[in-house]
């Protein structure tokens, strides 16, 4: 039988991730061109978007972390028993996993791209500075793929609870050692 709390508590983190990863996504940093005496620069604002991309991530993790412990990564432990729940759980396992670094993926690389910030300054005769900032859309794929990979995991930990409830039945060896 699943246990109702680790789906909660998996939802909760995954619920967490997502709001923070669709935060970082409003939040992004923001750049402008400024002048003083004889030079530009970039002045960039808010950076706060880089500290919530991570706690996504570390929110994701931790949510991906548990469900594996309670699991046993599927691959350790005793076998499952054979059937339509062992295939969907070894499917959703895999999926689980593609998901899961595919967000990790997106919202680490949106973190450090947000922290980046251009740090020269041009003569005002020569061409503004390039003051990069993060595309639109990089959280917002992490965010989705934050939901797609809370989806399938709490899937997986149902159908690897169903397929572990089950008796793997013994088999009759062939000999026996005893009297007929």
């Amino acid at each position: 039988m699943a246990s109702t709390l680790l789906l909660v508590v998996v939802f909760v983190f995954d619920l967490v991730a997502f709001a923070l990863a669709v935060a970082a996504e409003q939040r992004r940093a923001s750049a402008r061109i400024a002048q003083d005496a004889n030079s530009r620069y970039c002045v960039y604002e808010s950076d706060i978007a880089t500290g919530m991309g991570v706690g996504a991530l570390l929110f994701l993790l931790l949510s991906q972390l548990l469900v594996m412990f309670a699991t046993r990564c599927l691959c350790c432990g005793r076998a499952l028993s054979p059937g339509r729940s062992r295939a969907l759980a070894v499917f959703l396992f895999i999926t689980c996993w593609v998901t899961f670094i595919i967000a990790e993926a997106c919202l680490l690389a949106g973190s450090v791209r947000n922290a980046y910030h251009t740090k020269y300054r041009t003569v005002l005769s020569a061409n503004p500075p390039s003051c990069e900032t993060l595309r639109k859309g990089v959280f917002g794929a992490g965010a989705a793929f934050v939901v797609f990979t809370g989806i399938v995991s709490e899937l997986y930990y149902v159908f690897y609870s169903k397929s572990d409830e089950g008796v793997i039945p013994t088999r009759d060896t062939g000999i026996r050692m005893g009297a007929l």
